[in-house]
């Protein structure tokens, strides 16, 4: 969004630049947020610049950071128009110092020659900051943030990063835009992700679509279940497998491929004309290219050979499942098909 001054009753917009056009490159602009670095991002110390935690690793982080909750950030920097592939290297180097105790993070800071007050002991500096009496190892470096600071940022680079963040990573953009009055250089710095008047309601739809996986994770259907046939019985199938039994049990024992696709899905349940082996069904499965062969049951033993065709079942079944088994068992009372539902044994 443009910069405008009022001037003499009148709304002037202020020419934006480029750090290019100023002479400015990415070490000058460096140079000036390592010691304001509360510019980009508050209530943060700047512990390191240009520095790797890999022995004879050529990957340079451009500043390191620690803030106020003891969590990692790693700052990414460019003077450029587009940002480049600025979040891929941050990724890397926050992977890099992902284990980061807080020992080593001393050593960085002595090391590092801007230090706030060089006359000061790194450790006691450290932490004076977190406010610690004394390192607190299970607190440090729980999360690694990552803060991409450049003019400007491609659609290509926001969308990786909105998409990156929604999978529980920390990044920020901030838009540093240089504008010139009259001479005069002004720096447009926003936050670009997240906006911040919608901050809250983005932390709040992440942590919501975070707690909806790990729901859906947690809320899969384990049941097992034994599965009489006749005088057979077999224990403690997973929904799956039981199905398997029973499909397998009704072709060969008279029924066919289509009285069973009027029960269940037809993409359940395929075959080929022939008698073909497991790697054959896999061959022609994948060069199809229609379904993935790792999505059925066809390895040794699993396929059904009935009537001149291979037929093959899908492993991939969903809450319909136990309804599908209870109404085949109907449609085919001949074979005395019975499902008893176990209870799970402790993990």
């Amino acid at each position: 969004m443009p910069i405008y001054r009022i001037e003499d009753k009148q709304i002037v917009p202020v020419e934006p630049t480029t750090f290019k056009e100023q002479g400015l490159k990415e070490r000058s602009v460096q140079a000036l947020l390592k010691s304001q670095i509360d510019v980009i991002s508050p209530d943060t110390l700047v512990v390191g610049e240009e520095c790797s935690v890999w022995k004879d690793s050529s990957l340079r982080i451009d500043l390191l950071g620690i803030d106020k909750d003891a969590n990692i950030v790693v700052f990414e920097l460019k003077r450029t128009e587009s940002g480049d592939h600025m979040e891929l290297q941050a990724i890397r180097y926050a992977a890099m110092i992902s284990t980061l105790t807080f020992d080593r993070l001393v050593t960085i800071y002595e090391e590092y020659p801007s230090r706030n007050d060089a006359e000061k002991d790194a450790r006691d500096e450290l932490l004076e900051f977190l406010d610690w009496d004394n390192p607190k190892e299970e607190e440090f470096g729980q999360k690694v943030r990552i803060i991409l600071a450049s003019a400007e940022f491609s659609k290509e680079l926001t969308t990786s990063v909105l998409w990156l963040n929604d999978h529980e990573l920390d990044i920020r953009c901030v838009r540093m835009a240089p504008c010139d009055n009259d001479g005069q250089i002004l720096l447009d710095v926003q936050t670009v992700i997240p906006i911040p008047e919608a901050e809250g309601y983005q932390i709040g739809i992440r942590e919501k679509k975070q707690r909806e996986r790990a729901s859906r994770k947690s809320g899969r259907d384990y049941s097992r279940y034994d599965v009489i046939i006749g005088s057979e019985r077999h224990s403690r199938q997973s929904k799956r497998r039981m199905m398997l039994l029973i499909v397998s049990k009704v072709l060969n024992g008279g029924g066919t491929p289509e009285q069973i696709l009027e029960i269940i899905p037809g993409r359940k349940l395929k075959w080929y004309e022939g008698d073909l082996d497991s790697e054959q069904v896999r061959e022609r499965l994948d060069s199809d290219g229609i379904v993935r062969s790792d999505h059925f049951f066809c390895g040794d033993g699993e396929l059904i050979h009935v009537e001149g065709k291979t037929c093959f079942l899908s492993k991939r079944w969903g809450r319909s499942t136990l309804d599908n088994a209870e109404r085949l068992a109907e449609k085919f009372p001949g074979l005395k098909i019975t499902l008893e539902q176990v209870e799970q044994e402790d993990a």
